[in-house]
């Protein structure tokens, strides 16, 4: 019997993802391990390997296909005997229409993957032929309350949603007046133009952002471009607005004195091998990982998330740290972060940070953890309030370190002073928590040699 290949959750969480590229084509041999695609979720390209042995009897969805729904049936393999006419039965006999592609389609094709430049323009010409048959097999679509019936492309709606546009708005350019992509296109580029009255789905309940039709009509028609959000920037926003909106911050600033840190820091990295694999060279953002998983370990009540059914206190100490990428970031973990050696955060920080700008971690070093790091201070930012990234109750902002006078035993001395600020979730870490652990960062920071023993 056929084998369905399905489109893999490659973390607890991942729903739907999008299909980047075959490495097979139909007719080719595969065995269990071969690498047959790569799969794009929110932040990471991942590999998917051959479970079984067989011929690829058919690809289902083309390479580019974004929202495929975990589960769903990507590719058709074959077993060593069986015919391709097996392969097709199932599709057949299924007495279901196939779902629009942007909903997790399993189209049959029957060529080799085409080029990225033509399969928007084969899908419309292939949406437009399968009409008449999806006319037949699903009831009649409202537009609106006068009964007329609201022809687009699974495309063209995708699209039409993504920009918060009123399809039934718009005028069609295709066969019977159908919606297709470069209607919608057209309504988007134009300001004020079919702009649906309900909020954007990415918005919660109960706010009251402008629309993107008033926003739009702000600004000089031909002054702006219009630049899709891809799902990285997608998930960065929904993230961040529910952090706001369902985590109730507070925010403690303590200023740290470095000169110690930087004598050490130093010290250590002139001792360092000059290669192999036991060399290392430590960054101030090194011992800041160390610094905060040691504070948490000493103010373990600090090293929770909460949940309604009730506060999560965790046994590991997982920093996650913020890494700067084009069009977001991701935060990579450094787990057991208070049992590792300086040099071993300073190696690991740095292949994560490595594998994070090429998109290439897997999602469990990025998911989960315990609290978080933001450093903007090789940026030259003084001081700043991090957002509280869910599910933690915690992250650390992390200013540029400035030399500036201080009084010491009744004398001005020139030091080197670091500003941070921790964020807290209210419903985890009350002010006099939040300070304990504070206050236990910065005595590992001012001194470091704590962190050795």
């Amino acid at each position: 019997m056929p084998t369905p290949i399905l489109m893999p959750a490659l973390s607890p969480t991942m729903e739907e993802g999008k299909l980047a590229k075959w490495l097979v084509k139909k007719g080719q041999k595969v065995k269990s391990g071969d690498i047959i695609a790569e799969i794009e979720t929110d932040k990471a390209t991942m590999e998917v390997e051959a479970v079984d042995e067989g011929t690829v009897a058919d690809i289902l969805v083309p390479e580019g296909t974004e929202g495929v729904k975990v589960n769903s049936q990507i590719a058709i393999l074959l077993g060593e005997g069986e015919s391709a006419g097996a392969a097709s039965s199932p599709a057949a006999s299924s007495p279901q229409p196939s779902p629009s592609r942007e909903e997790g389609a399993t189209q049959p094709i029957t060529t080799a993957v085409e080029p990225a430049s033509s399969r928007e323009a084969n899908a419309e010409r292939g949406e437009s032929r399968g009409e008449g048959q999806r006319q037949a097999q699903a009831p009649a679509q409202r537009a609106n309350g006068k009964g007329s019936r609201l022809f687009a492309s699974p495309l063209a709606k995708r699209i039409a949603k993504e920009r918060g546009l009123d399809l039934s708005a718009i005028s069609g350019s295709g066969p019977h007046g159908r919606i297709v992509k470069a209607d919608v296109e057209k309504a988007a580029a134009t300001p004020g133009a079919a702009r649906a009255v309900t909020a954007p789905a990415a918005q919660p309940a109960g706010t009251t952002a402008m629309a993107d039709g008033k926003i739009m009509a702000l600004y000089e028609e031909g002054s702006f471009e219009v630049l899709p959000h891809d799902n990285m920037r997608k998930t960065i926003a929904k993230r961040l607005v529910e952090s706001k909106q369902t985590i109730p911050h507070f925010y403690l600033t303590v200023d740290c004195r470095l000169d110690e840190l930087l004598a050490a820091r130093k010290r250590l990295n002139a001792r360092s091998p000059a290669e192999g694999p036991h060399a290392y060279k430590l960054s101030v953002n090194d011992f800041i990982i160390k610094a905060l998983a040691l504070a948490l370990r000493d103010v373990p009540a600090a090293n929770a998330t909460w949940t309604d059914s009730g506060m999560l206190r965790h046994k590991r100490i997982d920093v996650g740290v913020a890494v700067a990428i084009e069009g977001g970031l991701f935060t990579p973990l450094v787990r057991h972060a208070d049992l590792k050696t300086l040099s071993e955060i300073s190696n690991e920080m740095k292949d994560l940070a490595e594998r994070a700008r090429k998109r290439r971690l897997a999602p469990h070093e990025y998911q989960g953890g315990t609290t978080s790091i933001s450093n903007l201070g090789m940026y030259g930012i003084k001081s700043f309030d991090a957002v509280i990234n869910p599910p933690h109750a915690t992250i650390l902002a992390v200013g540029a370190g400035e030399e500036v006078p201080v009084v010491a035993d009744g004398a001005v001395k020139v030091a080197t002073i670091m500003s941070c600020t921790l964020s807290c979730d209210h419903r985890v870490v009350d002010g006099a928590l939040g300070a304990h652990l504070l206050n236990a960062f910065k005595a590992y920071i001012e001194d470091p040699v704590r962190m050795l023993v």
